[in-house]
């Protein structure tokens, strides 16, 4: 049998065995591709680290009209979160479908289990992800299908005619950033089997929104919407937006004119009253200021203007109508607006302690105090109409633009900067047994958060940025912000800032910065001064002169660039850890520019084989094992091109090549990052996923435990090799100690087990916040994201699962069936050997400084790679036979387990037990238990503490066992009192015998276990010794320190 132990200490070969790696790599070669599978790591899979303290943006509510306490909430990016109690908790229910950002959720009125989903947010803004059509789910959301409009990108609404659940109208508004796409107002009766589109526009105009008579549901009444968005700028309207009404279900239709503006037309939101259908509402962006909102009473036939509010529809732009009140509508805005008299005047809904920016309301029909409503900022209640807000604080959902880590002792922080929601900074674990909760989590910077960089060697001092370029030096010791934004000089070039600023900390001077503009800044003092070290780097294009659908137009196209930075600016810099001075820079109109000398010269590439010349520049690495190697992240989905364009030069950019190998066709490519050590592995993300490779990009494997969500950005700790990802809707992911990927080979793929290093565990003793594990009292809304198991962890990867011999027959009998024979039935021996069989077992024996075992733990028997949690602990002390916990003991009683080991070097090998005989596989591999740097205890301390729990544990054996003996022998003497009893032949002196000695039995017990009969009746009575001993266990349960006196 081969088998491989890959390291044996981390000592003697690096931090995790680069000496290995480095031999493996060379070996490995395109072996490794072949051998490399999506399963191969499956037991290495993310994990959330939230947070929930800022939750992201809700752009759709959809209620169960029979049960008000289930419903679902859609993210712009995010997926779908249902609730069955009212929020208390969530499940998320579309992590593995093809998108993740939703633009609306519809419940079928008579079968509420019946959901409809558009994928892709309803909104025109810079950072909208797109969707791929309509999902249907039958159970609740437990399972969907896409029933079509897959290139449709962009969902506004989905309505479900009230008298025939299977016709729905979908209004979709088709591609942002380029033409044609299913783009109208399509309808299904056949409940999506099939869709007609009955209202097209043009290859540049979708239908936004839609609403249905509910009394006639052929009167229909749709909003056009025509509209683009690139990089360069945003036309949000134009001639043909515009209201259109259909009276026979969408086979014709009248565009209508009457009362609305005469001016372009951009963004329409509708409404229709359900007290009054015949009053529609309708929430109108125009040229000119011409918009604003405007009302039907004649079921939308002609239309009166009531007020000149409007708030700029490409972020916005919905209206909502009140269940109760026809004159009372509802106005999504930065602060939510509400009208009681039908339009005419609007007032704030109410914003105390609420987040700004707002998409969606629900209104309860039943209770119109009762209000939800989504935001930037999640999703909120009100019971008394706006007057208070709970704030939903368990939907981890912010959209992380960039990561960094910090190198805190012992547990590293993260940090990074989301849309809407501040820059923030958290831990990566906690000590606490809770997790990691949202008081764990500070912010650095307001605003929308992007870029965060952490101070090298003052992890104190933290750089975070706010949108264009507004950024501080953030001082973690007492709060302090200091602004360091580069300012133009005066009577010189306005500076023209990306909305995601590039921004550096020199790998060479901790204390040098370098910032981008259109200009490259550099500072020597961490930002207290700044100097210009380049030329404009773009390409200096006019972006007024560009062509949008077709035409240039003029500054009175209706929102015209509204909410896009200025055109031409830099979007990723770089520079060289290996040369001081050579420096990167990429543009949002797809140039690169490089200098060899700190920025007195540039040269510039103005073209990558492959992409398009004005494809962005996402991102820029530069390797950290070769001066000439460089990577590039480019991106053209504001184009409308969603392919992954990664690129590697080994010459400082003068020839490149492509290394987006096998990645997916659909799916921008936003982020690279090398691994430290093995220059060969890669790590990108996308706009779906994110993904390792292990030859250098050739091929790629997404990264298992993260659902279907955009990885803009990725961080690596060097110290613990973890993998940290900055999703754009899900918060970040960390996959804990990666090193396993490094290592692996085409050698220990194929051993039949091999064991991994094992990465140095820290001794401490979780804390407990709340008094209790978990959520203790705190009720279920508590959000908490997992720490890593607690303790080392123990990796191993099987070829073949470990099967029983039923198994092996199983397998046999399958094959024989496949392969047309007769299946064999077995004898009558072996099925005894099939029930008597012992059940197979991976062990993993950790054995202490002498070489003693001190664990033996259990593991998965499947084939794979498996990872277990060793807790540091010596085996528990297990309980009496028929003593089992009660259920107050459970849940206020110490855990079942044994003492804290001492500190020092450890090992551990693998072992199978198969038909009861155990067999080695892999090892020793040694690793180290390390004190606590934030630990008030010594060595000396801890040593002394581990050989008295050796004593007492071995006491408390002995207690045990001895309380076994008595117990057992009580209830044999009764059965033998019992048969005296019955047998009148028996000898007087046997009955006194037998009596004296069961006397003397109740004694020892009391000794043992204390006098039960007195403490039935509260009478003080001495202390036992098993609870002497269990009280100085228990004490001593979460202690590291010396045992005292009492």
């Amino acid at each position: 049998m081969k088998q491989v132990a890959v390291s044996t200490s981390p000592a003697e070969a690096g931090h995790y065995g680069i000496t290995v790696i480095i031999l493996a790599v060379i070996a490995a070669g395109p072996v490794f591709a072949q051998s490399f599978t999506p399963e191969t790591f499956s037991g290495l899979r993310a994990r959330s680290i939230g947070p929930a303290v800022t939750s992201g943006r809700i752009m759709t509510i959809a209620v169960d009209p029979s049960n008000h306490a289930v419903f679902y909430v859609g993210a712009a990016s995010g997926g779908v979160w249902k609730t069955v109690n009212g929020g208390a908790t969530w499940q998320p229910v579309f992590d593995k479908e093809g998108s993740f950002s939703i633009g609306w959720v519809a419940l079928d009125p008579k079968r509420p289990n019946i959901v409809w989903v558009g994928t892709g947010e309803r909104n025109s803004q810079r950072s909208v992800a797109y969707g791929d059509g309509v999902y249907r789910s039958d159970d609740g959301g437990r399972s969907w299908t896409n029933v079509g409009l897959k290139s449709s990108e962009h969902i506004g609404r989905i309505v479900i005619n009230p008298k025939d659940p299977d016709t729905v109208y979908v209004a979709a508004q088709g591609p942002l950033w380029a033409p044609g796409g299913d783009r109208g107002l399509y309808k299904t009766t056949d409940g999506g089997n099939t869709w007609t589109q009955v209202l097209r526009i043009s290859e540049h105009t979708g239908v936004t929104d839609v609403v249905v008579d509910p009394r006639n549901p052929d009167v229909v009444v749709v909003a056009a919407y025509q509209r683009r968005r690139h990089f360069f700028t945003l036309i949000d309207g134009g001639p043909e937006s515009a209201i259109h009404r259909s009276t026979d279900g969408g086979k014709t239709w009248k565009k209508v004119t009457t009362g609305l503006p005469e001016e372009q037309l951009g963004r329409i939101g509708l409404a229709i009253s359900p007290v009054n259908p015949d009053v529609l509402y309708a929430n109108v962006e125009a040229a000119n200021g011409k918009g604003g909102i405007y009302r039907s009473s004649d079921n939308g036939v002609t239309w009166e203007r009531r007020s000149d509010y409007n708030q700029g529809s490409m972020y916005y732009g919905d209206i909502f109508a009140d269940p109760v009140n026809v004159d009372r509508v509802y106005v999504p805005d930065v602060v939510f607006q509400v009208s009681d008299d039908g339009g005419k005047t609007l007032r704030s809904l109410g914003t105390r302690n609420m987040h700004v920016d707002n998409h969606i309301i629900w209104v309860d029909p039943g209770n119109t105090n009762h209000l939800l409503v989504g935001n930037d900022g999640g999703l909120y209640r009100s019971f008394d109409r706006g007057a208070n807000w709970v704030f939903f604080e368990n939907l981890p959902l912010p959209q992380f633009y960039d990561v960094d880590v910090d190198n805190a002792k012992p547990f590293y922080n993260v940090y990074g900067g989301t849309q809407d929601n501040y820059s923030l900074g958290g831990p990566s674990r906690t000590r606490s047994e809770h997790g990691i909760l949202n008081e764990d989590w500070f912010v650095t910077q307001g605003g929308d958060g992007f870029v965060s960089r952490v101070d090298p060697e003052d992890p104190d001092t933290i750089y975070a940025e706010l949108q264009h370029g507004v950024i501080v030096r953030y001082d973690k010791r007492d709060g302090e912000r200091i602004g360091i934004q580069p300012q133009e000089e005066k009577g010189g070039t306005p500076l023209r800032w990306n909305w995601d600023a590039p921004f550096i900390i020199s790998p060479h001077l901790h204390t040098r910065l370098y910032f981008g503009s259109q200009f490259m800044y550099r500072s020597d003092d961490k930002g207290n001064s700044w100097k210009i070290i380049s030329p404009d780097l773009t390409r200096k294009i006019d972006r007024n002169t560009l062509p949008v659908m077709g035409r240039v137009w003029g500054p009175d196209a209706v929102a015209k660039s509204t909410s896009t930075a200025l055109y031409g600016n830099l979007s990723a810099i770089a520079e060289s850890p290996k040369k001081e001075g050579l420096l990167y820079a990429g543009t949002d109109d797809g140039l690169i520019q490089v200098s060899d000398d700190g920025g007195g010269h540039w040269r510039k590439i103005d073209k990558l084989p492959g992409v398009p010349a004005d494809a962005y520049i996402a991102r820029i690495r530069a390797s950290q094992h070769d001066a000439g190697t460089v990577y590039v992240a480019a991106e053209n989905h504001q184009n409308g091109d969603f392919a992954p364009y990664l690129l590697k030069s080994t010459d400082k950019g003068r020839t490149w090549k492509s290394i987006a190998g096998d990645l997916p066709a659909r799916g921008s490519t936003y982020a690279i990052a090398e691994d430290h050590v093995d220059p060969s592995l890669l790590f990108a993300g996308t706009e779906f996923a994110a993904y390792w490779s292990k030859d250098g990009g050739q091929h790629w494997l997404k990264i298992g435990g993260i659902p279907t969500i955009a990885v803009r950005e990725i961080a690596i700790q060097k110290r613990e090799n973890d993998l940290v990802l900055g999703t754009f809707g899900r918060g970040i992911y960390i996959v804990d100690d990666y090193s396993p990927v490094r290592v692996a080979t085409a050698a220990t793929l194929t051993a039949a087990a091999t064991l991994y290093p094992v990465r140095d565990a820290v001794l401490y003793v979780p804390t407990l916040r709340y008094g209790l594990p978990g959520k203790a009292f705190q009720g279920e809304m508590l959000y908490t994201a997992e720490n890593p198991p607690y303790g080392a962890a123990l990796t191993y990867h099987l070829k073949d699962e470990i099967k029983t011999l039923k198994q092996k027959r199983l397998d046999a009998e399958k094959e024989a069936e496949k392969a047309g024979k007769p299946i064999r039935y077995p004898s009558a021996d072996e099925l005894r050997a099939e029930a008597d069989e012992e059940p197979p077992a991976i062990l993993l024996t950790v054995s202490g400084p002498m070489g003693t075992p001190v664990r033996v733990i259990t593991g998965p028997i499947a084939k794979g790679l498996q990872r277990v949690a060793w807790d540091l602990r010596a085996p528990a002390h297990q309980l009496p036979p028929n003593r089992p916990r009660s259920e107050l003991e459970e849940l206020f009683g110490d855990p079942l387990v044994g003492p804290y080991v001492a500190p020092g070097k450890y090992s551990v090998t693998l072992s199978q037990r198969v038909g009861g005989v155990v067999s080695p596989l892999a090892g020793p591999v040694t690793f180290n238990i390390v004190m606590d740097p934030q630990g008030v205890h010594t060595v000396a301390e801890e040593s002394a503490r581990w050989q008295f729990q050796e004593k007492l544990q071995a006491l408390r054996r002995d207690i045990a066992g001895s309380l076994e003996l008595a117990n057992s022998t009580s209830t044999r003497l009764e059965a033998i009192r019992r048969a005296l009893d019955a047998t009148p032949a028996a000898p007087r002196p046997l009955h006194d015998q037998a009596r004296a000695v069961q006397r003397r039995l109740s004694a020892i017990l009391v000794e043992l276990q204390g006098d039960r009969r007195l403490g039935a009746r509260s009478v003080p009575t001495p202390v036992a010794i098993s609870e002497r001993a269990n009280n100085i266990s228990s004490e001593l349960n979460r202690a590291l320190a010396r045992p005292t006196t009492t």
